[in-house]
């Protein structure tokens, strides 16, 4: 079922290009009434993911830890997380700018530059450190599940799980509810992963008609880069994952390709977290860990994000033809690095991030003008990117930490659970 399910999604990108392009061929007066009618479909389906999100996140999360046992080890792992997430970013954002410098893509830019004191509409005033550490917390768990705020989540959950292992006979029950609430969240998603195909279709076809495949050309030479660079940083990933694992990290990436199809057609790393945690629970990573790691991931571990924070931000200097030198691009990723990471919350954050580094550094922020109108093109790469680089990060973790069992395959309606030892893990139903 699982080859026939990466089918369809292979058939459904195919076919919405194909009428995508039909419908900005032949229907080129009603086509953005088109993309919006048929994109919506594409939003349902992210709305529905949006709805199990949390409480997946939150059901498999307080299992996980409350399962890991002591403070200790929690800690131990969260060390060993949080150093592979710095040096990821640090690798992604020296490779964007060592790449960008290489290809030179705003060089002789053939394009109009925007004017310098045009204003993006970015709200760049909304991301600081200040803020990125007081959204941390969370004022109200129930807030921050609506808002599905992951990282407000996560710090919840732990606080919450520690508790529980403090009060070992009395969490039992909540324990054992959690762990029931994990299996039904989990039949759930098989339930909404179901629609990714028509999700696919929905989301390359409205793309295509809304934009067409001509406006890749105005800016061809940063899009070749941009993915080559790409390229490059998904063969380092896969360089380090058989170092790490061994020849048996082939068959995670077998097992991830249908969230990283999923991820480059609906633009969404979010849209791929069920099948990712789904993928590494087959590959026999403890739902202990991947539990515990992916979400941070998802805040923590953006390489797709990171490469494109210096790969644009360098390419809008050179169209400028603003000189940097090295210790000026230097400064730039070490500011990068900090202030990527204060991105949770805020929408169409790459963006922020650059336009907000731009300034500090006298580049017009409204050079970003330019690839704005390609951005759900980038996005479609670094969001496969981000996937394929957090399942990497969960699946070392765990090797790390001795919880990388045999590889897994299981039946309908088996479910992953966090009391489950290594090895002895199902799978999510249905596909």
């Amino acid at each position: 079922m699982s080859n026939r399910f990466t089918q369809y999604i292979l058939a459904a990108m195919v076919l919405g290009i194909v009428m995508g392009a039909a419908i900005l061929n032949f229907l080129p007066d009603t086509r953005a009434e088109w993309a919006s009618s048929i994109n919506l479909i594409a939003m349902m389906f992210l709305r529905l993911i949006k709805m199990i999100i949390a409480p997946l996140v939150f059901a498999t999360l307080v299992g996980g830890i409350a399962h890991m046992g002591s403070g200790s080890r929690l800690g131990r792992i969260f060390a060993k997380t949080m150093g592979w997430f710095v040096s990821a970013s640090f690798v992604s954002l020296l490779l964007g700018l060592v790449m960008v410098n290489l290809l030179q893509p705003g060089a002789n830019f053939p394009g109009t530059l925007p004017q310098a004191g045009q204003s993006t509409g970015l709200p760049v005033s909304a991301f600081s450190i200040e803020k990125f550490l007081t959204h941390l917390i969370p004022t109200s768990i129930a807030d921050a599940m609506a808002q599905n705020e992951i990282l407000q989540i996560v710090i919840f959950a732990v606080f919450f799980s520690v508790a529980m292992g403090s009060m070992p006979e009395r969490s039992k029950p909540i324990l054992a509810m959690i762990d029931d609430v994990a299996h039904i969240m989990l039949k759930v998603t098989s339930y909404v992963m179901l629609f990714a195909p028509l999700a696919v279709w929905a989301a390359i076809t409205a793309t295509v008609a809304k934009s067409g495949l001509g406006v890749l050309w105005k800016l061809v030479v940063f899009m070749g880069g941009f993915y080559l660079a790409l390229a490059i940083l998904w063969g380092i990933l896969m360089v380090v994952g058989f170092i790490v694992i061994g020849p048996r990290y082939s068959h995670l990436l077998r097992l991830i390709r249908e969230p990283l199809m999923i991820a480059f057609s609906t633009a969404s790393s979010e849209a791929a977290y069920p099948k990712t945690l789904e993928g590494l629970t087959k590959f026999g990573a403890s739902s202990r860990i991947s539990s515990f790691v992916l979400p941070l991931g998802y805040s923590f571990n953006l390489d797709g994000t990171m490469m494109y924070c210096t790969f644009a931000s360098i390419f809008i200097a050179q169209t400028y033809h603003i000189e940097m030198s090295l210790a000026t691009q230097l400064a730039m990723l070490a500011t990068l690095m900090i202030t990527s990471k204060g991105v949770a919350g805020v929408p169409r954050a790459s963006l922020v991030v650059i336009a907000s580094t731009l300034s500090q550094f006298g580049i017009p922020e409204a050079g970003l003008l330019m690839i704005m109108g390609i951005d759900t093109f980038l996005d479609m790469g670094r969001s496969a990117t981000n996937v394929i680089g957090n399942s990497l990060a969960t699946a070392v973790v765990a090797k790390w930490e001795g919880e990388l069992g045999p590889e897994h395959e299981l039946g309908p309606g088996e479910a992953t659970t966090p009391d489950m030892v290594p090895g002895e893990l199902p799978a999510m139903a249905g596909h």
